[in-house]
């Protein structure tokens, strides 16, 4: 191993670490130099000392320039699919040094949590405007069915929403996301009913695909959620809602009051996931 250092000048180093620590490093001789026990240990511990520095270092810079080493993100359980990863791996790549604290919260409780400081982000499904609360929408995708292969509707490939007039659809809770299962209601109403609904309170896929191995329900849900729920059943379908079709919109929440290099370091990572992987493009239904 090359030092690039003369030997006169490494020795007189070495022999100002043996005075600072009190005790020799090496058993000097005319033949060779040896490590002491102490010089061992050193040489042992100084590699961890040194990557704890650098890390120290790192963090300290973080945290001096704003950033905060750990963030509070609340975030809807629609967004486990396809979206809370690809996020928290940006943010890791855009901030090494940063903790992400993130915890599954309703989309109507966030806004006052982020109010009351108890998170730094939110992401949520369909939130409704709050004085005091900032947001941009991060995915737009279409609001898609799941219904059994037995199903009469399940043969084409869209279903109108019209068609869901005779049947009862399966909804997340409307205290999930009040603005989004209001808004599928509305959409329901322009096509001249007004639809039975059954919301689910399990844990959202299983609940669904068990819910709908009886033939007559449909649920409706975003479409990443849909897809993942196709997928773990051989007797459930994904079909594309249309005419109109219904747009599920999952934003990014924050104090609006917040100026923190730490909030708007985490809001320009999501934004260019956003970007990255084309959830504001108009995704197909």
């Amino acid at each position: 191993m090359r030092l690039y250092i003369s030997q006169p000048s490494l020795s007189h180093q070495i022999r100002k670490l043996e005075q600072t620590l009190e005790t020799p490093l090496f058993v000097r001789s005319s033949r060779r130099v040896q490590l002491t026990a102490a010089g061992r240990t050193l040489a042992h511990e100084a590699p961890r000392a040194l990557a704890a520095l650098e890390r120290a270092t790192r963090l300290t810079r973080l945290a001096g320039s704003g950033i905060a080493t750990t963030i509070r993100l609340g975030y809807t359980p629609v967004a486990n699919f396809g979206t809370l990863t690809a996020l928290l791996n940006a943010l890791q790549e855009d901030h090494p040094g940063v903790t992400v604290d993130a915890r599954e919260v309703f989309s109507a409780e966030i806004p006052e949590r982020l109010r009351a400081g108890e998170l730094d982000i939110g992401l949520a499904l369909s939130p409704r405007p709050l004085d005091g609360i900032g947001g941009e929408i991060l995915r737009q995708e279409p609001v898609s069915a799941l219904l059994s292969t037995r199903h009469r509707l399940a043969t084409g490939p869209a279903i109108p929403v019209r068609a869901l007039r005779d049947a009862t659809l399966l909804l997340f809770p409307r205290k999930l996301a009040p603005a989004y299962y209001d808004g599928i209601v509305a959409a329901c109403h322009e096509a001249g009913f007004s639809p039975e609904i059954r919301a689910f309170e399990d844990p959202p896929v299983n609940a669904m695909l068990a819910r709908l191995s009886g033939g007559r329900e449909i649920g409706l849900a975003p479409t990443a959620f849909a897809e993942h729920a196709a997928k773990a059943s051989t007797s459930v379908v994904r079909r594309a809602v249309v005419e109109p079709p219904i747009m599920a919109e999952l934003s990014v929440l924050w104090p609006a009051d917040d100026p923190s290099p730490a909030v708007a370091g985490v809001l320009a990572t999501a934004r260019r996931c956003a970007q990255r992987n084309g959830w504001l493009s108009g995704p197909s239904p």
